[in-house]
């Protein structure tokens, strides 16, 4: 029954987006049934198949014997300390040393030539201009701000249903600077799994409600991703700029914890209801057309409200809590909808780059925030519904 329910589901979000369109007369309908397809057999594969599983559980397998060296690096600093279990030592300086190895691929041009070749062949599977497709791809490597930074020199150009795409489909992705991070709060599986399937849910939905044509188009430049000189500089950079992530993460965690925290106290002390409690029944229907089994759907729609309204952080935290008194299914599922940035605080920093590149645009993207906000938000929920149908 919850395989008819999450099929439902895929198809309300479709037409949802279908009618939130601002030009319906020019959706690539066929673009979107690709990629749709892409999605379930990305997902049967990864989920369902022999090969697949092996595949994945080699992908973890490596992911963490590479984290497993970051770790070297964080007990030679903290010593004992790193071996508590801190969140700030053990999932925030891991940012550091993912940071800097994400620097390292890039100046020796292997990531920027494998999100330039990888966009280009999306871009050709789906009809979708490069620039929208290399966005997608660059994201669900670098993350929603760096990855519009790299398109800096075409955001002008862009159109307002493009920008909408372009932006829309950043927020559905994360960072792998901060993929080490994910795999050490929530199953590592999910995260790897969700990371592929998030760049087409994102341009599925945000295509549909702002169409694009692949005419609209310009060449990648490579080059303007690489930004060192020197592999040392780029090392160097790369802890540096991790660095200012984890602290950034950890300053937003400290305050919305704490807000969270001061908010619940409130509403409980004058409703008898949590806030918290009230986005578990807030999100309680979006839960049940993903899949998730009805006596878990308020403890389920509590996480994925708190993802929005704060960040996936907050929202991994108070997961794990839960995960051993989740189904498998539902575990799946949730975790796969907090794999992404879509959340009020990335508004707000996504506003921040487009405004230091272009004011033109930043003005224009004000106005279609809430919106991008919620097709992101959708993006998320298409991304856990499909995991769900190939998880019992």
């Amino acid at each position: 029954m919850s395989y008819i329910i999450a099929i439902i589901g895929i198809i309300l979000i479709l037409i949802i987006c279908w009618l939130m369109s601002n030009d319906k007369k020019h959706i690539n309908y066929k673009a979107v049934a690709i990629m749709l397809v892409v999605q379930l057999i990305l997902a049967w594969f990864m989920l369902k198949t022999s090969i697949g599983r092996t595949v994945l559980q080699k992908i973890v397998s490596f992911f963490n014997k590479v984290l497993s060296f970051g770790n070297e690096g964080i007990a030679f600093v903290f010593g004992d300390l790193s071996t508590k279990g801190y969140f700030w030592i053990n999932v925030l300086m891991m940012i550091i040393f993912v940071s800097s190895l994400l620097s390292i691929l890039t100046y020796t041009r292997i990531l920027p030539l494998a999100i330039k070749y990888i966009g280009g062949a999306v871009a050709k599977i789906t009809g979708l201009p490069k620039i929208e497709s290399f966005v997608a791809v660059n994201s669900m490597v670098f993350g929603d701000t760096t990855a519009i930074l790299s398109v800096k020199t075409e955001l002008h150009k862009l159109t307002p249903n493009r920008l909408f795409v372009v932006v829309t489909s950043s927020l559905v992705a994360v960072s792998c600077s901060i993929l080490g991070a994910y795999m050490q709060m929530i199953p590592p599986e999910y995260v790897l799994v969700a990371l592929p399937i998030n760049v087409f849910s994102g341009l599925i939905l945000s295509s549909m409600a702002c169409p694009v044509t692949s005419e609209q188009d310009e060449d990648i430049n490579v080059k303007e991703m690489i930004k060192e000189k020197s592999l040392f500089e780029a090392i160097g950079n790369g802890a540096l700029d991790g660095g200012k992530v984890a602290l950034i993460v950890g300053a937003m965690l400290i305050t919305y914890i704490g807000l969270l925290a001061m908010i619940n106290f409130v509403f409980n002390s004058i409703i008898g209801m949590t806030f918290t409690e009230i986005l578990g029944y807030v999100f309680a229907p979006v839960a049940f057309i993903m899949g998730i089994p009805t006596d878990e759907l308020v403890r389920s729609g509590s996480i994925m409200g708190t993802k929005v309204a704060a960040n996936e952080f907050v929202a991994m935290l108070d997961f794990q809590k839960i995960i051993p008194n989740l189904t498998t299914k539902t575990v799946a599922i949730v975790s796969s909808f907090l794999v992404s940035f879509a959340n009020f605080s990335s508004i707000g920093i996504i506003y921040g780059a487009i405004a230091a590149i272009d004011k033109k645009q930043s003005e224009l993207f004000a106005k279609i925030g809430l919106k991008v906000l919620l097709i992101a938000t959708l993006g998320s929920v298409l991304t856990g519904t499909i995991v769900g149908l190939f998880v019992r």
